[in-house]
């Protein structure tokens, strides 16, 4: 029986915005002023053995992101729990955007930015640099078969 191979996976921190969606699009419609979106300036572990986006209960509620359910999370010892699921998160990370749905951690006080985030904002990682970057500087890139 071969022995199972450790999976190497990429861990540094960069600076994110995270701002309520909801908030942006009554911006959009007018029915909000520019300066009452809820917005944060936080750091975000880059995990690329994470898949999603993760944020401290804390930073939702200053955000007030609604609470949309609950999912089942599965830690790295294997343990697993269920925690809120909120929508509509808003994050930039250097002049791209998306919006994400999030789980919540009550005791981190970082974000967690996985895989799957990476991917949709099309940024690759260069781990000895500790750094990601976009694949084309000039707009997204999308693979079709």
């Amino acid at each position: 029986m071969a022995a199972m191979q450790e999976k190497k996976v990429a861990r540094f921190k960069v600076e994110v915005e995270l701002a309520n969606y909801g908030d942006i699009a009554a911006v959009e419609r007018g029915y909000l002023a520019p300066d009452k979106v809820r917005r944060v300036k936080i750091l975000g572990v880059v995990d690329s053995g994470a898949s999603r986006l993760v944020l401290p209960t804390a930073i939702a509620k200053q955000l007030g992101v609604p609470v949309t359910g609950k999912v089942k999370v599965t830690y790295a010892n294997r343990t697993s729990t269920q925690r809120d699921k909120v929508e509509g998160v808003f994050l930039e990370l250097q002049g791209r955007h998306g919006i994400f749905n999030a789980h919540l951690e009550p005791k981190r006080d970082t974000a967690l930015i996985g895989a799957l985030v990476l991917e949709e904002l099309d940024f690759l990682i260069d781990p000895l640099k500790e750094r990601v970057f976009p694949r084309d500087p000039k707009m997204l890139t999308c693979e079709a078969e």
